[in-house]
Order: C-alpha cells, then sequence, then structure tokens
C-alpha cells in the first residue's frame, strides 16, 4: 500500500495485556507538577529492565483534579498486579512525596485495588492520620514543608495493552526523526495512552532472546541499516535509518486509535521530511494477542 508516496507494509504489530493504573499528581503550580511527574516516570521505559513502564498521559487543570490544583495524569504498566504494586509505592515515596507541595489520589476505578497512600503511610513514624470522605480514604503524612495528601489506594485494569508500535524507515536520521515526532505529536492528543520511551521515540528497537545466555532481548538486526550487508535486513538499500515508537494503552482501542493518529501524522508530512516506508513490529503471532494490523488504521 502506497499513500502520499509512503509505503505501509502488510504487516501488523504486536502487542500483550498488561495490568495498569492511573494517577493524578497535583501542586501548587504545573511546574511542580511536572517536576513530581517527570521524577515518577524516569526510569519507565521496559518492563524488561525498569520493572513498569510509565508516562504522562495528560496535563489536568484545577477544574479537573481532586484539590482545585494544577495536576498531571500518570499511567502506569506492568506485567501482573504485584509488580505494579511495587512499582507504585516505590516510585510515589521517592518521587512524589519528596517533590515540593505535592498531593496525589487514584484515577483509576477497579475493582481490583492496590496500595497508593497505604503503600509509604509508615514513612509517617506514627503521625500519619487516616482520613475517610465518604467512600474515599485518605492518608494525611507530616513533612517538613507541611503535609502530603494522599489517596489510600487506587484501581487497576486487566485490559492494559502494551507493545503497539511503529517502524518509520527513512533516508536518513533527520528525516526518521521528524516522522517521529510528527507522530507522537499527534498520539498526545489521544486519551490513555504513553509512549514511555525518550520523547517517545526509541531507536534501539529489540528482538525477544539473543546470542548470549540471559539475554531477554537483543538488538532488531533486521531494521539496524549498518548491517544490511551481513545479515538478513528488512531494509530496502533506500533506508538509512529507522526508529520506533511503542505504545501502551488502557485498552485496545485506545492503543489503535493512537497507532491511526501516528500513521495519519507521519503520511501527511510526506517522503522528503519524514518516512518512505512505515512498518511495524511482531513475533510471528506468538508473542501477544493484540494484533494491530497497518491496513485496518490507513486512513
Amino acid at each position: 500500500m502506497n499513500i502520499n508516496g509512503v509505503a505501509i507494509d502488510d504487516s501488523f504489530a504486536e502487542a500483550f495485556p498488561m495490568r495498569a493504573t492511573a494517577i493524578q499528581v497535583t501542586a501548587d503550580s504545573e511546574k511542580w507538577a511536572l517536576e513530581a511527574a517527570r521524577s515518577f516516570t524516569g526510569f519507565a521505559t521496559s518492563v524488561i529492565a525498569c520493572g513498569c513502564e510509565a508516562g504522562i498521559d495528560r496535563l489536568l487543570t484545577p477544574q479537573e483534579t481532586r484539590d482545585g490544583r494544577p495536576g498531571v495524569r500518570i499511567l502506569i504498566f506492568a506485567m501482573d498486579t504485584k509488580g505494579l504494586a511495587k512499582q507504585l509505592g516505590t516510585r510515589l515515596g521517592q518521587c512524589i512525596l519528596t517533590s515540593p507541595t505535592s498531593a496525589c489520589y487514584a484515577d483509576l476505578k477497579g475493582e481490583t485495588q492496590i496500595d497508593l497512600g497505604s503503600a509509604i503511610r509508615y514513612f509517617a513514624d506514627g503521625w500519619q492520620i487516616s482520613k475517610k470522605f465518604g467512600d474515599k480514604h485518605f492518608w494525611r503524612m507530616p513533612v517538613m514543608e507541611g503535609e502530603f495528601v494522599c489517596e489510600a489506594k487506587t484501581g487497576v485494569t486487566r485490559e492494559g495493552v502494551g507493545g503497539g508500535n511503529l517502524l518509520f524507515m527513512a533516508r536518513g536520521s533527520r528525516q526518521a526523526l521528524a516522522a517521529a515526532e510528527a507522530a507522537v505529536a499527534a498520539m498526545r492528543a489521544v486519551p490513555d495512552v504513553i509512549m514511555p520511551f525518550p520523547g517517545g521515540v526509541v531507536r534501539s528497537g529489540s528482538k525477544v532472546g539473543g546470542k548470549y545466555k540471559g539475554m531477554m532481548a537483543s538488538t532488531n538486526e533486521a531494521y539496524c541499516p549498518t548491517l544490511k550487508g551481513v545479515t538478513q535486513s528488512a531494509l530496502g538499500p533506500e533506508i538509512g535509518s529507522v526508529l520506533e515508537i511503542v505504545i501502551d494503552g488502557l485498552s485496545a482501542e485506545a492503543v489503535a486509535d493512537a497507532m491511526r493518529a501516528g500513521l495519519q501524522a507521519a503520511i501527511d508530512l510526506g517522503t522528503e521530511e519524514g518516512a518512505l516506508r512505515i512498518g511495524a513490529g511482531n513475533y510471528g503471532g506468538n508473542l501477544g494477542p493484540h494484533h494491530f494490523h497497518l491496513k485496518d488504521l490507513v486512513p
């Protein structure tokens, strides 16, 4: 398939189920809400090594937050509920509790719940106060600045999906990056998704396993332009650079919507400034049950 000169591979992105939750982080200013959120989501690009995948879904206005202050919505994904709870508690205590003027609230309902403030309340060394308002439970914890307020628990969804992806193949790195940046900008307007890698883009796409013992993942040599002459390459001679976007979402529909928006943005950019070809990464359908076929997502 060829649209606006851009070749679209007859391929699909293969994604897998994940556990996920969402939280609100608020502060006296947008600046400090973002500082807390960026710290929380640091080193959360891939469950391969980071334990979770996390990112900022969107900024929240004071009218949207629980305490009427500026805020940020964060999504966190992991392979199981226990791992999700561990990462949430650790990052909450190290990155949000410590951030000036911050507060934290649940932003996802679910039959399954995991500890939020309840995971770190003992840091208050007995001075923590339990408060209930209707069906909501909060912890008030004294800190040197004043007080940290945090909801006790947050909901978990089993409908999370990780590993949606797009591959942008271009003449050079400038064009590949332009296509990826255009796609990320479009995807960020889609609710309930994150692109967990730096700036939403990953240059070191991987495959499962490797030649060395114990490697969970290794470089995807089929898409490395410098290896075209020595490996079974998926690239033609015109391709000099490849970049990937990985998408996690609270539902399969959200991932599909994000991929659709990213495809449209890259196609609109055209081949002179962007990608010559767009593909997707999969493992023959053996890794995950969610298959996002590009032909079903193009405009």
